[in-house]
């Protein structure tokens, strides 16, 4: 009876083995046949700004006083206590939610259709309208906060990732997420983008493919989802992994039976 557990035992880890074994390394390695004199992508990439996106907008000038109109500052200031002992009550910046429209509604200007637009026009377009309110052109920083990608499938470590620069590539996303497993298929990775409208979008890349980095989805946009799917070996090993299983307990049934019959009819 031992002899027979051991044996399958044997089995099902030889299989397991020859499974995880063929996967081949020629599909493992990214941008395959990538020569010395292939041109960088140079395309300079800025987020649009897109419904449901949240900005935060600060306007200054030399005289504070005069800004202050132009801040949509939260109800309840940060109060921080100094080295010296002392508590001051910092304002802080609250966050504008562009609506369906591509619209937000700002102190004094009114509503702003910004929908389309990267950050740098928004700032353009702002400084231009304040001018007519402040003797010095202010200094306007728009910032898009909720720029952040989500990763999931055969990754390292996948999970929703805030992107503080508001541009990344498909390559230093995955980076983010610890890179593909072993078991993540590299020419079918599916980008989810949302699009202007509501809908959705499903964009498949081939990491192994050189001509990945000229593609116009190589950087990706805000909200975008990542998907790697396993490959045919993991797929493979999950399923004689649950075919072994079974296996294994209908032959240790088996086998109990039979003991149990030999020493009755012994």
């Amino acid at each position: 009876m031992r002899r027979i557990n051991r044996f399958v035992g044997v089995i099902a880890l030889t299989t397991c083995a020859l499974l995880t074994s063929c996967v081949s390394s020629k599909r493992v390695a990214y941008l395959q046949d990538l020569g010395t004199d292939v041109p960088q992508y140079t395309e300079a990439y800025e987020a649009h700004i897109m419904p449901k996106d949240l900005l935060t907008i600060s306007v200054s000038t030399d005289d504070p006083e005069a800004a202050v109109p132009f801040n949509l500052i939260v109800p309840t200031a940060q109060t921080t206590l100094t080295q010296s002992g002392s508590i001051y009550s910092q304002p802080m910046l609250q966050n504008y939610l562009v609506n369906d429209n591509g619209e937000i509604s700002f102190p004094v200007l009114g509503t702003l259709k910004i929908g389309g637009m990267t950050t740098h026009e928004i700032t353009d377009m702002i400084v231009a309208r304040l001018n007519q309110y402040l003797k010095m052109p202010p200094i306007v920083t728009v910032r898009l906060v909720n720029y952040r990608v989500s990763i999931m499938g055969e990754v390292a470590h996948p999970g929703t990732f805030t992107v503080p620069n508001e541009r990344i590539g498909l390559f230093e996303a995955l980076s983010l997420a610890g890179d593909l497993t072993i078991y993540g298929r590299r020419d079918n990775v599916r980008i989810i983008r949302r699009l202007d409208d509501g809908s959705q979008k499903i964009i498949e890349m081939n990491l192994n493919d050189q001509n990945i980095i000229h593609s116009p989805n190589f950087y990706l946009h805000q909200n975008d989802v990542i998907y790697v799917e396993p490959n045919k070996a993991r797929r493979q090993s999950s399923d004689v992994g649950s075919a072994t299983t079974l296996m294994v307990s209908i032959t240790s049934i088996l086998i109990s039976i039979a003991s149990l019959v030999f020493n009755i009819v012994k």
